[in-house]
């Protein structure tokens, strides 16, 4: 991937920007998997890149005509799977698919209805330890949390969910050994940047504020490219 430099222009009051208007602004987060409980009982699965932790809550911007919507205003209880890089074609099998019949107007054209989003997407199952909705087998960390807020957004189109965390599950290749730290040379979560798929790239340094153990960090490469779906 390119990383392109800031220019500066030394001596020069011009602004060094132009003014755009893109359609979406993914300027790149994490992409997650939200398992949640249909009527039924039977797990809906749904994509999805508006996401941000504050503590052990989670964030979460959701269209508000969606199944996973209509399922945590009914029963709040989810969990937020975080896939790896090498998953992202199983992410992007679930792109298409809701779980909605018949498809609500406010889908992208080319959307369908699907029941099994697990076995469309190729993915597997786990049960929970808190919640009633599975984890996705073979995401490196799986958040099980209740959605405790649910409100619209500013522009009415979107919702906007606080979802406390009430178990995490990591996969051992991404944890510093004896310790609860998830190694950040080891993981590398899947990112959406501008409706592309993308990796992390090498580390450029860290924070001040982290305590993770760095002599017992070391990159896991078979994690950072991705458990097989």
């Amino acid at each position: 991937m390119k990383i392109v430099e800031p220019r500066v222009r030394p001596g020069s009051d011009a602004d060094p920007c132009v003014s755009i208007e893109p359609s979406v602004l993914y300027f790149g987060t994490p992409v997650v998997l939200l398992s949640t409980e249909n009527a039924d009982g039977t797990a809906n699965l749904a994509p999805m890149s508006s996401a941000w932790a504050l503590g052990h809550v989670v964030v979460l911007g959701l269209g508000a005509d969606g199944q996973t919507a209509h399922n945590l205003a009914a029963r709040p209880e989810l969990v937020i799977n975080l896939p790896a890089p090498g998953q992202w074609q199983a992410v992007e099998r679930l792109a298409p698919l809701t779980g909605r019949d018949p498809v609500p107007p406010t889908k992208h054209a080319g959307c369908r209805f699907e029941k099994d989003k697990f076995g469309a997407a190729g993915l597997s199952s786990l049960p929970s330890h808190t919640v009633r909705p599975p984890r996705v087998d073979g995401c490196p960390l799986q958040l099980e949390a209740r959605a405790e807020h649910i409100r619209p957004d500013a522009s009415g189109e979107f919702l906007i969910v606080e979802a406390h965390v009430t178990k995490v599950h990591a996969d051992p290749r991404i944890v510093v050994p004896g310790t609860d730290h998830i190694d950040p040379a080891a993981w590398s979560p899947l990112i959406y940047n501008f409706r592309h798929y993308f990796g992390l790239g090498p580390e450029l340094g860290h924070s001040y504020r982290s305590t993770t153990p760095r002599e017992q960090t070391a990159a896991a490469p078979g994690v950072e490219e991705g458990t097989p779906a």
